[in-house]
């Protein structure tokens, strides 16, 4: 599993820097990504749904959003 920390960035870059790390991994199975953005959970609920991928788990913990997202 890839991890990604986008804590400090605000919407609409973690979920884009995201799709770019999608993109450049083909052949990586599950990704995590760490960010603080309030909108991020909804970002990537988005993301996921627009693209086939499947969202695994978003957790909140303190103030930041851990979200595991896989290809199908």
């Amino acid at each position: 599993m890839k991890k990604f920390d986008y804590i400090g960035l605000k919407c609409p870059i973690p979920v884009l820097k995201a799709f770019k790390e999608l993109k450049s991994n083909p052949n990586e199975k599950t990704f995590m990504f760490i960010c603080d953005d309030v909108t991020a959970p909804k970002d990537f609920k988005d993301l996921c749904k627009n693209t086939g991928l499947i969202l695994n788990h978003i957790e909140e913990k303190g103030k930041n959003f851990i979200i595991t997202i896989s290809r199908g």
